[in-house]
């Protein structure tokens, strides 16, 4: 009976170096609302860096010629112009400009592709009144890091993608994530922090629930996980002294 006890005892002190996860430190959606008030409005706005493709067209292409880029095969391993053909696309600068044929200088920076539609369209209208224009970014990439299943660096091929959209490329969070998540994105006054608790409804009214160009996403391990990889290097060494224990205490009570 004595033994029995000492090996109970051994088993219980095994299982109380795990630590018992709650559910509510790990489930998402929890609260109860079912109408998120405050849901923020997303339009991408044009950054410095942005690489752009910006295509002019009208029922006569040939008034509209001079306004777009020249189609050029270039081959950059040869560093001659043969290969595919690819159209050209526009950077905007350190000033938050395209340097755009005919118009010269326009500022981008800061506009949506509506907005920068509209204002391309009403100066090329001067000259060709039935002009419209079509502005793709080429460049729209995310980084998804930390304890998620599949981190790294993520092309998006529209203009919305959500931090759960994110997350979900990235093959969701492990079950040592933590549950708050940090989003770090480039501002023109600097690089700044925002914080979405998964846990929570609220977290489709953050401003930073629809990501920007390369905002980064950052999913930190839990302090169970932490304090697992610590102390890692002598897992092997507390399991030799906890066997030796355990033949003791059965031989002690034999």
């Amino acid at each position: 009976m004595l033994k029995t006890q000492f090996k109970l005892v051994a088993i219980l002190l095994l299982l109380g170096l795990s630590s018992c996860v709650s559910k509510k430190k790990i489930l998402y959606f929890q609260d109860d609302a079912t109408i998120v008030e405050n849901v923020q409005q997303f339009a991408l706005k044009f950054k410095k860096d942005d690489l752009l493709t910006i295509n002019v067209s009208s029922k006569n292409l040939e008034t509209v010629k001079a306004y777009n880029l020249p189609v050029v095969a270039y081959n950059a391993a040869t560093n001659t112009v043969n290969g595919i053909p690819k159209q050209q696309s526009y950077l905007i600068d350190a000033n938050g400009e395209i340097q755009f044929p005919v118009l010269g200088k326009i500022k981008l920076e800061g506009l949506t592709r509506v907005e920068a539609i509209k204002l391309l369209e009403q100066k090329i209208r001067t000259s060709v009144t039935d002009a419209t224009v079509n502005i793709q970014i080429l460049n729209f990439k995310i980084n998804v890091m930390g304890d998620v299943k599949n981190p790294g660096m993520f092309p998006i091929q529209n203009e919305r993608v959500t931090v759960l959209d994110a997350l979900a490329m990235a093959g969701d969070t492990n079950i040592s994530g933590e549950r708050i998540i940090e989003v770090k994105r480039e501002t023109p006054k600097g690089v700044v922090t925002g914080y979405i608790d998964l846990r929570s409804n609220q977290l489709f009214a953050s401003p930073f629930y629809y990501l920007q160009q390369n905002d980064v996403v950052y999913v930190n391990p839990n302090s169970a996980k932490i304090q697992s990889a610590s102390y890692n290097q002598n897992t092997g060494l507390f399991i030799s002294i906890t066997s030796v224990l355990i033949s003791l205490i059965s031989i002690l009570t034999r």
